[in-house]
C-alpha cells in the first residue's frame, strides 16, 4: 500500500535561496523541454532526451536532474492525453479542450521536482537531508515531522521524493510502501452512510453532523468575497495567507471521522461497509443554490481515508451499491420512494417503522456489506458427485 509522507524542511537563509533558485531553474528548463516536445509532436522519452539532454547539461543541471526534468515533462503529456481520451477536458472542439491541446504544458516556478536516492539522502537519526541544488550539494538541511511519520519514513520509504515550495516554505513529499495488515474475520459489518447534512452516519449509532462544517464554509466564502471586493494590497495579502485554510480544515475533519469509525470497527471486531458514490456528481441534478454545497462535498476524500486506514489496521472493508438504501426499510425490506418523508425522517409504508433516514440507510448498507462479504467467501466450485 502506497502512503505519502510530507516533511517540512527547515533550511537556513542561504540554503533556502539555493533551493528556491533550483526550483526556478528546473521548472524554467521544464517549460523549454515542453515547448520542444510540443513542436516535435511529443515524442517518446528516449527520443525527447536526444533533443534536450545536451542543452540541460549545458545549463548546469546534473545528469540525474536532467533526466528527471525530461521524465517530468513526458509524464505531464501522458497525463494530459489520458485526460483527453477520458473526456475530462470536454468534448472535441470544445473551448476548454482546444485550449489544452493548442499550447505546450507550462510548469509553475515552484512546481514539484522529483529527487531519487542519487540526488537526495536521508539521515533519520539527525533528522537532516543532503540534497542536490544548482549551486552544489547542500548537507545537513534539517526537517521536521511527527514521530509516526519519521518511523514510516525510516521503515518503508521507497522510490523518489518530490521537493515543492508552498507559500515560501519547502516540503519533501516521500512515497512509502507500507505492507497491509492481515484482515481478520469480521463479526458483522458497520454500515457507513455518507451525506452533506450528516457527513457520516453509522449503523452503530455514530453520527458526524455537517452543520458546523457547513457554517464554517459559508463564513469562509463570505470572508473571501469581502476581501476580493476591496482589491487592495493588504486584502490580497490576507487572501494569500488564508488560502487553503478551508481545505486543511475539511481534511482534518475527515481524518477525525475516519479514525472514529475505524476505532469502533476494531473495538467490535467488525468490518466496514462503505457505499460506492463514484460518478455521483455527473448523475445528480440540483438547483443552483445547492450546487456550491454539493460540489464542495468531500465524500471521496473521506472514503479514501477510511479505505487506507482500514488497510493499515487489517479491518475488512467492502464497497456496496447505494441504490435505494434511503428508500428501503431496514426492518421489512419494503422499497418505496414515499418511505423517505424528508431529509431526516423515514416512515415505512408497509410496517410503519419510524427511524432516522440516515440511520436506516446505514443499516441497509451494513446488510449489503455482509451479503457481499459472504458471497465472496462462498466457494463457486461445483460439488463432487
Amino acid at each position: 500500500m502506497k502512503v505519502v509522507v510530507q516533511v517540512k524542511l527547515l533550511p537556513e537563509a542561504e540554503e533556502a535561496a539555493a533551493l528556491r533558485s533550483t526550483l526556478r531553474t528546473v521548472n524554467d528548463l521544464a517549460c523549454w523541454v515542453s515547448r520542444v516536445a510540443f513542436a516535435r509532436g511529443v515524442p517518446r522519452e528516449y527520443e525527447l532526451r536526444k533533443h534536450t539532454y545536451a542543452h540541460l547539461k549545458a545549463e548546469g543541471l546534473g545528469a540525474q536532474a536532467a533526466q528527471h526534468v525530461i521524465k517530468k515533462v513526458r509524464d505531464a503529456y501522458t497525463t494530459l492525453h489520458a485526460n483527453l481520451r477520458a473526456g475530462h477536458l470536454g468534448k472535441p472542439r470544445s473551448r476548454r479542450r482546444v485550449k489544452a491541446e493548442s499550447k505546450p504544458i507550462a510548469f509553475r516556478p515552484e512546481a514539484a521536482q522529483p529527487y531519487d536516492d542519487r540526488c537526495l539522502s536521508w539521515q533519520y537519526d539527525q533528522q537532516t537531508v543532503s540534497i542536490w541544488t544548482t549551486v552544489g550539494r547542500i548537507k545537513n538541511v534539517r526537517f521536521a515531522c511527527s514521530g509516526d511519520a519519521l518511523k514510516t519514513l525510516r521503515d518503508y520509504r521507497k522510490g523518489e521524493a518530490d521537493l515543492i515550495e508552498r507559500d515560501g516554505v519547502f516540503y519533501l513529499i516521500a512515497t512509502c510502501d507500507v505492507p497491509e495488515a492481515e484482515a481478520y474475520e469480521p463479526d458483522g459489518f458497520i454500515g457507513v452512510d455518507l451525506g452533506i447534512v450528516n457527513i457520516a452516519t453509522t449503523s452503530t449509532g455514530y453520527q458526524a453532523a455537517g452543520r458546523g462544517l457547513g457554517r464554517y464554509r459559508k463564513r469562509q466564502l463570505a470572508l473571501r468575497a469581502k476581501l476580493q471586493k476591496k482589491r487592495t494590497k493588504s486584502a490580497k495579502r490576507r487572501l494569500k495567507v488564508r488560502s487553503r485554510r478551508e481545505t486543511r480544515h475539511v481534511k482534518n475533519t475527515n481524518h477525525i471521522i475516519a479514525k472514529t469509525i475505524l476505532t469502533e470497527a476494531q473495538r467490535t471486531s467488525a468490518g466496514i461497509s462503505l457505499e460506492e458514490l463514484k460518478g455521483i456528481r455527473q448523475r445528480v441534478r440540483l438547483r443552483k443554490p445547492q450546487r456550491v454545497t454539493f460540489h464542495s462535498w468531500a465524500f471521496a476524500q473521506l472514503g479514501d481515508f477510511i479505505v487506507y486506514k482500514a488497510k493499515r489496521a487489517g479491518v475488512p472493508l467492502v464497497s456496496v451499491d447505494p441504490a435505494y438504501t434511503s428508500q428501503t426499510c431496514a426492518e421489512c425490506g419494503h422499497v418505496d420512494k414515499r418511505n423517505r418523508v424528508d431529509q431526516g425522517l423515514f416512515i415505512c409504508r408497509r410496517c410503519g417503522v419510524v427511524a432516522h433516514a440516515d440511520r436506516n440507510a446505514s443499516r441497509n448498507i451494513a446488510a449489503r456489506g455482509a451479503a457481499v462479504w459472504n458471497a465472496g467467501r462462498e466457494s463457486r466450485v461445483p460439488a463432487t458427485p
